[in-house]
């Protein structure tokens, strides 16, 4: 199957704000700002922009020389809002605007830790799910109730608006982003790249609440490398407790505590995203992919697989043609 032909840039802009987190900055422009292609082609096009064009202050004391002002925002597909540390300071009402007139005419928004209170300012967040750090959330849910706020999640999907937790959850949003528009393909090259996982599910948990020893955390790694061996076997909780050898009440109080979320959900994530890859690199029929995936059938593959990824499994492999032959 020939594969498609490479689309435009999708024209990226990053808005600057005074006290930017330089990490939060430095994530979106090593996702979208890379000057070399990833997987032979310049998939994003990025722009630096602020209120006030000039030398804009981060957090850590330095100063980033920004040249563009919101104009920028005018030909953004996404505009990136990383972290700021003062959140104090609101955005100037030019900003507001700006960032409004964009959502009018369909911009997609992805903001990084507390870049969430500058699209939670616009108005952008008013009945959206969102997140930002969890140390930040309580500050977020009491200045705009109007927001769900999430804080035990890596990121949240909303459709046009995507927001991150806290630090190095901006590398799984933005990854995320990538996935959307080009593919598992593309994402899990650029993960390469940065030496990074190639995919942290948004749903799981932002931190641990209590430390798993070493020999408990080498087992239940040990398990997850066991069980999505055999995804398309019909798995049980019981199982990945005896291979880990601990009880399976046990072993269910420390998976969630560990990985975020129950065993059979993360089976479920897993299957998924295994089902994604082969939707997108084969040419295989949705019932075999249903069947290697341990999903059952195809109408499972299709319900599960929407209320998932918000694409049908058909429509995705449209999106995503891909070259590879059915094995």
């Amino acid at each position: 199957m020939p594969r498609p032909a490479v689309l435009p840039p999708i024209p990226v802009a990053v808005l600057i704000l005074p006290s930017v987190v330089p990490f939060d900055l430095a994530v979106p422009m090593q996702v979208f700002g890379y000057p070399r292609p990833d997987d032979g082609a310049q998939r994003y096009r990025v722009t630096l922009c602020t209120p006030r064009p000039g030398l804009i202050r981060s957090s850590s004391g330095f100063s980033v020389r920004v040249t563009r002002g919101l104009s920028a925002l005018k030909d953004a597909h996404t505009i990136v809002l990383p972290g700021i540390d003062d959140l104090d300071v609101h955005p100037p009402p030019a900003t507001v605007r700006a960032l409004q007139a964009s959502a009018a005419r369909g911009a997609r928004f992805v903001s990084i830790c507390t870049g969430a209170f500058v699209l939670a300012d616009a108005g952008l967040l008013a009945g959206r799910r969102a997140t930002t750090h969890w140390m930040d959330a309580p500050l977020l849910k009491a200045r705009y109730p109007d927001v769900t706020v999430d804080s035990d999640v890596l990121y949240v999907d909303d459709g046009q608006v995507l927001t991150s937790a806290g630090i190095a959850c901006g590398i799984d949003l933005c990854l995320h982003v990538v996935r959307l528009d080009h593919g598992a393909a593309v994402a899990a090259t650029v993960a390469r790249r940065m030496v990074v996982a190639p995919h942290r599910e948004g749903s799981q948990a932002q931190f641990v609440a209590r430390t798993v020893d070493a020999e408990d955390n080498g087992g239940l790694e040990g398990t997850c490398i066991w069980a999505r061996a055999r995804l398309a076997q019909a798995l049980t909780v019981a199982q990945m407790a005896r291979h880990a050898g601990i009880a399976e009440r046990t072993f269910s109080r420390r998976f969630r505590a560990e990985i975020g979320t129950s065993p059979l959900q993360w089976l479920l994530g897993e299957r998924l995203l295994l089902a994604r890859e082969l939707i997108e690199t084969t040419t295989l029929p949705l019932s075999r992919i249903a069947s290697r995936c341990g999903l059952g059938s195809e109408v499972s593959l299709r319900q599960h697989f929407r209320r998932r990824f918000r694409i049908s499994p058909s429509a995705y492999r449209r999106s995503f043609v891909a070259s590879a032959p059915a094995r």
